[in-house]
């Protein structure tokens, strides 16, 4: 199969509608004061709320406009270009009007990820290689956007990550979905393991093999004893992986037993375009 490498499928399908749910439960009852805290450096809730408005109709064909990159323009930046000029547009729209367009375009995503074939390549997942990536991954990614999105705006009117074991469990696995990636610039021989594992009932372990080249794989068969051994609780390892903990921060609060390097290799992930 094309993309072994990255592991099982995951199916994040059945998840956008309760995921919007809980999104719009959130958005509806924010303060007037709520609306306007900053949630990460120049944008407001309202602006991340606009984003995600904007990542909805962005996944509805024939809802929002195809742009692509200036010429020489990194993908990195073309994607935080439009990002923002999105939110600049959506800056004078009321709260009320941005909760009701997100509660009418949510229903159309989710018809959009239940109804495609998840093995049919889809778009490209750059954080994970996977350049076109399978459906699969493409949905799940979008999944733990919504997600991580919604625990940033949580955090900043005080609540901590919602802790519902199978969305979370979905986040951090679709996450480590980057580990082979993270690592393709670590020489190692072939069959040489390292194994993650995130503890509590979110938690999950993830076996990444060397398997020559430079190439690092999800689909190996895990052996008894891995040369390398990370063991992180889950809010640093999905926190770590959007870059709201810093590498070296999650390096001290991880256990690990082997290869300290290949550990702070490996806990260089990120899953997010950054």
């Amino acid at each position: 199969m094309e993309h072994a490498w990255l592991g099982p499928p995951i199916d994040a399908r059945p998840l956008f509608r309760p995921e919007h749910a809980a999104l719009y439960a959130t958005l509806r009852d924010l303060t007037p004061a709520e609306w306007g805290r900053e949630v990460v450096p120049g944008w407001s809730v309202h602006d991340l709320a606009a984003h995600l408005l904007g990542d909805y109709l962005g996944r509805i064909p024939g809802r929002r406009e195809r742009r692509a990159p200036a010429p020489d323009e990194p993908l990195e930046a073309f994607i935080h270009r439009i990002n923002q000029e999105w939110v600049d547009s959506h800056r004078q729209r009321g709260s009320v009007a941005l909760v009701e367009a997100i509660d009418q375009a949510a229903p159309e995503v989710a018809d959009h990820f239940e109804t495609r074939d998840p093995f049919r390549p889809a778009l490209g997942v750059s954080w994970a290689g996977a350049v076109p990536a399978p459906g699969w991954l493409d949905a799940a990614r979008e999944f733990t956007e919504y997600w991580a999105h919604r625990q940033q705006i949580r955090h900043v009117i005080g609540q901590r990550t919602d802790p519902q074991p199978r969305p979370f469990s979905v986040v951090l696995d679709t996450f480590m979905r980057a580990l082979p990636h993270t690592l393709r610039d670590v020489v190692a021989p072939a069959g040489t393991q390292l194994r993650l594992s995130a503890t509590g009932p979110a938690g999950s372990t993830w076996t990444v093999t060397a398997v020559g080249r430079g190439r690092w794989s999800l689909a190996e068969p895990p052996v008894a004893e891995p040369d390398t051994i990370v063991t992180i609780d889950p809010e640093t390892a999905w926190r770590l992986c959007v870059r709201s903990v810093e590498p070296d921060t999650a390096l001290a609060r991880a256990r690990v037993d082997g290869d300290h390097d290949l550990a702070a290799a490996a806990l260089r992930i990120v899953s997010i375009v950054y």
